[in-house]
């Protein structure tokens, strides 16, 4: 019994929701394999051998794969999956697009947001916007799974001693081709990434205040900035900021929502964080419900005033 994961990278750095889903693939039991599909990725393969625990990396190079296009990556999967009981997918935008190719290509039933692995054949995963876990078990040969990675420890990116197997890379599918790509570069850490977060709602009333705002709390924390969906649809924020079931799924080890109500949507996508701190006029929000530490004041008084403290 064997494990593949599908490594997420950039062709020069190996990306941490890896690690996550590496710990994931160790539940699963049986060796764990890494592939590398890129171009120029050289380096991403030696990083993944380095990985605690893995075994084996792939490394599959070619101008097919340098934009990691889901048609030829999910190609380059299905080239492998007949040596693997498990392919697994780290739950992001890149995973979400890749795995259901070849959960269809292998019909099998692709499990979906993993956040625990119970055995090799049973997983849980969130349903009703996290308000019940469902256990799935599986009987399909492949288990195809994506894995929400804030459910797992990451693995040691260090310890590790693989061997690298080089591949032929898969020819073009010719069904989709790479236009161009448009980066937002910002010294903040990484929504995903970051340990701490400070999220601003509705309540803000504007984008200039939600900058106004927030932006100083989170430059004196060091810290990323988020959204509720009702202050990205206002257009106070960017979507790219949104958390939430429709947004990104966060667990820093502190998160902080400025004039957040605390709607299931919102609160499916950062009530696994360690430590949450509300602020809010109505006592009654239901983000009060999840808090650690809440404060019923005017956040314009209130945020301001915190932010002098630190």
């Amino acid at each position: 019994m064997t494990a593949l994961v599908i490594a997420e990278h950039n062709n020069s750095s190996l990306l941490g929701a890896t690690l996550n889903t590496v710990t994931a693939a160790k539940a699963c039991g049986g060796d764990v394999h890494v592939l590398v599909a890129g171009h120029n990725a050289g380096a991403v393969a030696k990083a993944a051998a380095q990985v605690a625990g893995v075994t084996k990396v792939l490394l599959a190079e070619g101008e097919s794969l340098a934009h990691g296009l889901a048609e030829n990556v999910a190609a380059q999967v299905l080239a492998l999956a007949g040596n693997y009981s498990h392919i697994l997918f780290a739950s992001t935008a890149s995973g979400k697009n890749c795995a259901p190719r070849v959960a269809a290509k292998l019909d099998v039933a692709q499990i979906s947001d993993v956040i625990k692995v119970d055995s090799a054949d049973t997983f849980e995963r969130p349903i009703y916007a996290g308000n019940a876990i469902a256990t799935v078990q599986s009987a399909d040969a492949v288990k195809v799974l994506t894995v929400r990675i804030t459910g797992f420890d990451a693995a040691a990116a260090t310890g590790g001693s693989a061997a690298v197997e080089s591949l032929s890379a898969v020819a073009d599918s010719g069904k989709s081709s790479f236009v161009s790509a448009e980066i937002a570069k910002s010294d903040r850490p990484e929504l995903t990434a970051a340990k701490i977060i400070v999220s601003g709602g509705r309540a803000l009333g504007s984008h200039e205040k939600f900058d106004e705002v927030l932006t100083p709390l989170a430059d004196k924390l060091g810290a990323a900035i988020g959204a509720s969906r009702a202050a990205v649809d206002a257009g106070y924020a960017a979507n790219d900021l949104q958390v939430g079931q429709t947004g990104k799924i966060v667990a820093p080890e502190l998160y902080i929502a400025v004039g957040i109500s605390g709607a299931i949507q919102h609160l499916a996508g950062m009530k696994d964080s360690k430590v949450i701190v509300a602020i809010n006029t109505d006592e009654e929000a239901p983000i009060f419900g999840v808090a650690n530490y809440g404060l019923v004041a005017d956040l314009f008084q209130a945020v301001p005033e915190l932010v002098k403290a630190l």
